[in-house]
């Protein structure tokens, strides 16, 4: 089997390609053949060796994957050979808040699925709906999770909330698709007139430029009667705009911190916090059963995701690359079939 690996070396140039046996599940392990992938901007600050969470030398990396279970080990209930999987990408964190316990997460700390044969715990991997294939499966673990996370935690999954979006990432787009189907409004950021005219076919009800409009806050504010937005999703800043934007005891829920916290945004003064009235809530992806709730949701609506591009098992440097360039809108995928 074929499994990349990360060596000592910033970007692509720490990608390394091995051979390795095809795997044994232990105890309460399964063994998954992986059929496709997804990446993305966090999948490049692993590559570059600037992401917040401890990197092991030799790692496996990607933390998105969906595939076939081929083999069970002892004692395990969860699920049977010739199941369709997604795997969670912190294994470890199966319900309630975020515990340093659960901090291990597929591709930094642990192996993780851009590989043929992933050998996971059976805790680590949902059920996949009947009518995705596995590209459009492998879309759902990180961005997919991250978004229902942002969402359910604040209450806006509601009909009649207003939600506030930035950007057009894997975040955005799943917060738009979720929060549309609770039957909330929801206001998108993006730059361009061709995003925001796929924004809006996707269901935003009003789309903001901010290339045209920097500072887009006070758009919100018209929008929203001045009430401002229930729940802010602030997958890229800057977060102080997300504080202008937001409604009194709503909430911003912080995805993209290292994008708030860039060279170039300005701090936040504690006046502007407080006087939001409102809480910041740190989004770290979600929980398996966040996974498994969303994965409802996507089951009865017959829901899919966006995709942008998809590549073979064979480029996966070639879909590195192309994500480093920006500029898609969607996911991006690598699939192994042949």
């Amino acid at each position: 089997m074929k499994s990349y690996h990360l060596v000592p070396c910033r970007g692509l140039a720490g990608l390394t390609v091995r051979e390795r046996e095809e795997p044994e599940p232990g105890r309460r392990q399964v063994v998954v053949r992986i059929r496709a992938n997804a990446i993305g901007y966090r999948d490049l600050m692993v590559l570059a060796g600037d992401y917040p969470l401890p990197i092991r030398p030799g790692v496996v990396p990607g933390c998105e994957g969906a595939g076939e279970v081929v083999a069970v080990g002892a004692d395990v209930t969860r699920v049977r050979p010739g199941d369709r999987v997604a795997a969670t990408v912190f294994p470890r964190w199966l319900d309630g808040p975020f515990r340093r316990d659960d901090a291990a997460q597929l591709g930094t700390m642990l192996d993780g699925v851009l590989t043929e044969y992933a050998v996971l715990d059976e805790d680590g991997v949902v059920p996949i709906p009947e009518h995705l294939s596995f590209e459009e499966a492998a879309a759902f673990p990180l961005a997919a999770v991250t978004a229902w996370n942002a969402l359910s935690g604040s209450g806006a999954l509601r009909p009649g909330a207003t939600v506030l979006t930035l950007g057009s990432g894997g975040v955005s787009l799943f917060a738009l698709q979720f929060a549309k189907l609770a039957g909330a409004r929801v206001i998108v950021t993006t730059s361009g007139a061709e995003k925001a005219r796929r924004l809006r076919d996707l269901g935003a009800d009003e789309v903001i430029d901010y290339r045209a409009d920097p500072v887009w806050w006070p758009l919100v504010r018209d929008l929203t009667g001045d009430e401002g937005a229930d729940c802010v999703v602030d997958a890229t800043g800057p977060l102080e705009q997300s504080l202008r934007s937001v409604a009194v005891r709503g909430e911003v829920a912080l995805v993209g911190y290292w994008l708030s916290g860039a060279e170039g945004a300005r701090p936040v003064e504690p006046g502007l916090l407080f006087g939001s009235g409102a809480v910041v809530r740190p989004v770290a992806t979600g929980s398996r059963a966040h996974f498994r709730e969303l994965n409802r949701a996507v089951a009865a609506h017959r829901l899919r995701p966006v995709l942008d591009r998809v590549f073979p098992f064979t480029q996966v440097r070639d879909a590195f690359e192309y994500c480093e360039a920006g500029g898609g809108f969607g996911k991006v995928i690598i699939s192994h079939a042949s």
